[in-house]
């Protein structure tokens, strides 16, 4: 797609769609593409490791089709608690019944409840709070003995087998990471894919683990930590520069602190990783009535809108894509919102009343791993760009650093992301308006060359256009970031 349709029809912010059933074929994997994701998450707490391994296959054949980076996210299932089966396939509780979880996996004695958690019942006490069913249903820790807790029905509701079990505020002994959460994580980097999601996460040690493990497969994919405890929260500036991106999961999350908050925590979780220089994923429920159909609630356009507000880099869709009605029209719609809160806030960045951009300005100088020199070089070049009035930039980045620095600056100008690394390339995908040009050369005097013929055959570029150019000086040992401004010429 030639860079000036691109900005008339793609947002800059970057959409992450889950695959399933309803887009597992490799035709609507590309419509999904081709509708604005730019990174498919595979959910590893479903489907088969043969089923995944299928899909990444056709990720990359759709990618190369469309001539394109498309990103992979492997989300490892975590420590996810759920309910065993129960008699009869569910069970109605009403307010001050009472159900007693006891250990084991099965119990056909009624009210008694078993979970996938087996040490369940030695960490809860009197006065804990039970939350199922997604926080729907909610029960009180009475009294427990060695082989059982006793619970009062406290918020009543339809049980069913196989339902989420939230502990708020329970400290936990079960690892980040079980023996098949490791499994994937070495699958995933064998398989070149682009992130690893940990579920769950309770402190950067955790991060680090799975960090560790990926290096040590070989692997060079970047770990993407999911904030969904209130022990994460807890140490959240910690866990974000541990991480190399969050997502704001907002499903477990909401369950397991007061969901009053919860927008309140979005800010809070963006914010820090603005402040700290890493992508984040605003997820859950953002356009979740379009499963079954064809128009979001005005809730949920909000909802997004509010998300690009508050400066996500990206939005996930999860049901929507993977078991919804209609994933291209829900990917399409997410796209029509964002290009329409970005209007917004690009009038409001030109006249200096952008909540964003304002709010943002000059968040890479204190980045997390972002060299003091990077920062200043790309701020400067944002800021260039924009009083020359530029084309467009483009960024040289062999390891993603100084493309992610730069996105960080919510620039006005179009940005082209350049690397002779396609891993490099296909993360950029994850990067606020960075668009990743994966045919270009790195080096310089083949890179000015190239943009000069590749812009004007676009359209993007006509002679004496300016375009800025950041990156490093690989000619140079030890050499930090530099800015040029190159005017295109006519080369004929």
């Amino acid at each position: 797609m030639p860079l000036a349709e691109h900005k008339q029809q793609r947002a800059r912010t970057k959409i992450v769609a889950t695959v399933g059933p309803a887009c597992a074929d490799e035709a609507r994997l590309a419509d999904l593409v081709a509708a604005g994701v730019d990174v498919f998450r595979l959910n590893l707490a479903h489907a088969t490791r043969e089923a995944h391994d299928a899909s990444v296959a056709k990720i990359r054949r759709v990618s190369h089709h469309a001539d394109r980076p498309v990103a992979i996210l492997a989300d490892l299932a975590g420590p996810k608690m759920r309910l065993n089966e129960l008699p009869g396939g569910q069970i109605a509780l009403a307010l001050g019944d009472h159900v007693r979880f006891v250990r084991g996996e099965l119990s056909d004695v009624p009210g008694e409840l078993t979970t996938t958690y087996e040490p369940l019942v030695d960490e809860l006490d009197a006065g804990d709070n039970v939350l199922l069913a997604d926080g729907t249903i909610v029960l009180s820790v009475v009294e427990k003995d060695a082989r059982s807790a006793l619970c009062r029905v406290t918020q009543g509701g339809l049980l069913r087998s196989r339902q989420g079990v939230n502990l708020p505020g329970v400290k936990l002994s079960a690892p980040a990471m079980s023996a098949d959460d490791r499994e994937f994580a070495v699958w995933a980097t064998k398989r070149d894919l682009d992130f690893v999601s940990l579920s769950f996460v309770r402190s950067p040690k955790e991060v680090c683990e799975l960090k560790e493990l990926v290096a040590a497969s070989g692997g060079t994919a970047r770990v993407i930590a999911k904030i969904e405890k209130r022990e994460a929260l807890d140490q959240l500036d910690a866990i974000v520069e541990a991480a190399d991106g969050i997502m704001v999961a907002r499903g477990d999350l909401g369950v397991e602190v007061d969901v009053a908050t919860i927008a309140l925590e979005q800010k809070r979780i963006i914010a820090a990783c603005h402040r700290l220089g890493k992508p984040v994923i605003t997820a859950t429920q953002m356009l979740d009535s379009m499963q079954h159909q064809l128009r979001p609630t005005r809730a949920e356009a909000t909802d997004v809108a509010n998300a690009i507000l508050d400066g996500t880099d990206a939005c996930m869709l999860s049901g929507e894509t993977a078991i919804g009605e209609y994933p291209r029209e829900t990917v399409e719609m997410m796209n029509r919102i964002m290009l329409a809160t970005e209007a917004m806030l690009d009038s409001g960045a030109r006249h200096g009343t952008g909540p964003v951009f304002n709010k943002l300005a000059g968040c890479a100088a204190g980045a997390s791993g972002v060299h003091p020199i990077t920062a200043a070089v790309v701020a400067s070049a944002a800021r260039m760009a924009e009083t020359l009035g530029a084309k467009l930039v483009a960024v040289r980045s062999r390891t993603g650093a100084t493309a992610l620095a730069l996105s960080k600056q919510r620039g006005l100008v179009p940005t082209v992301g350049i690397s002779d690394v396609p891993a490099v390339l296909r993360q950029m995908c994850l990067y606020w308006g960075v668009i990743p040009l994966w045919t270009a050369p790195i080096e310089h005097d083949s890179l000015i060359k190239y943009l000069d013929w590749w812009g004007r055959r676009d359209g993007t570029l006509a002679v004496g256009d300016r375009v800025v150019i950041v990156g490093g000086n690989y000619l140079v040992s030890g050499s930090h970031n530099i800015v040029e401004v190159h005017e295109v010429v006519d080369q004929t």
